[in-house]
């Protein structure tokens, strides 16, 4: 595959690279407000170690030819580092994302998970790599920040507390994924071989749970639910979006990529109207606009030098 040096030269991409790139990006996006829909309901009608198998095994088979190439534990991989991946994408992000998304309606899920990554990543990267971040960079963090409190301190205020534990569980799972962005700069590997073993070093921790509830779910006529997850789960955000989002990288740069991001929590929002029948009210909305300009800015695609 061609890497970024070969496709954006000095004079700037080709109108056919950014085309590319855009298309690309816009498809990972779709998946992934459509993998934040279809979990919420999965999560309140589904075993979850269903939709954790579904999510891993999947890409585990598909993607074998990867970690039998490289191995279980890489060369030059240090356990803390391969350990800090599995958990930041594998069991442990997608169990708090489920559990969460049983309390939180979809569209706070969206501010609160894909909104604040940005935010933990930048937070964790200015503690082990001390970046320095633009003002434009460090205002988008601010309005993601203002998104996050829009969407909590009413429940504070008011004292009703039944979403609570969604949001805790959400922004722990934002947290976890930082958490493998850092261990993946680290590892030296590749996207493909790292989302390979994250999903084959899941699909083995999951088996032992989720075997016995995928076969009675089948057996008591959930085939059909299941078989759209496993399509949504598995083989969408699983392989595809994967897939999209390191051609839209290539092809335009990791912060214009990024920036694509900010369509995520207003997608989340419209796609959970007619699929889960989820209207967002005034204040989600507010939380929805100030995270996606925030996330837009906080990628650093608007800073005069971005990539």
């Amino acid at each position: 595959m061609p890497d970024s040096a070969r496709l954006i030269s000095p004079q700037g991409p080709s109108r056919q690279t950014l085309l590319i790139g855009a298309a690309s990006a816009l498809g990972a996006i779709l998946i992934w407000a459509g993998w934040i829909v279809a979990t919420r309901h999965a999560a309140q009608t589904l075993d979850i170690s269903i939709v954790a198998l579904l999510r891993y095994g999947i890409p585990a088979v598909v993607l074998m030819p990867l970690w039998l190439r490289v191995g279980l534990v890489p060369p030059g991989v240090s356990n803390r580092v391969l350990v800090a991946m599995v958990a930041g994408a594998g069991t442990p992000f997608l169990l708090a994302a489920a559990f969460g998304m049983r309390f939180a309606p979809a569209a706070e899920v969206g501010p609160l998970l894909p909104g604040t990554m940005p935010l933990f990543v930048a937070l964790l990267a200015g503690l082990f790599y001390r970046e320095q971040m633009s003002g434009l960079r460090k205002a988008g963090f601010a309005l993601i920040a203002a998104g996050i409190a829009v969407i909590v301190l009413p429940q504070l205020v008011v004292g009703t507390f039944s979403e609570a534990p969604g949001h805790v569980l959400i922004l722990a799972s934002a947290l976890l994924w930082a958490i493998y962005t850092i261990a993946l700069r680290r590892s030296g590997l590749s996207a493909y071989d790292a989302t390979a073993l994250i999903s084959i070093w899941s699909a083995i921790t999951l088996l032992p749970f989720g075997v016995m509830p995928l076969i009675e779910a089948l057996q008591h006529g959930r085939g059909p639910e299941i078989a759209v997850q496993a399509l949504v789960q598995g083989v969408l955000s699983g392989i595809v979006a994967t897939i999209l989002f390191a051609i839209a990288i290539l092809r335009l740069g990791p912060s214009r990529a990024a920036a694509f991001a900010a369509l995520l929590p207003a997608l989340v929002a419209i796609l959970a109207i007619p699929v889960l029948g989820e209207i967002p009210d005034a204040l989600a909305v507010a939380g929805i606009l100030a995270a996606s300009f925030g996330v837009a800015f906080a990628s650093g695609a608007f800073d005069r030098r971005a990539a």
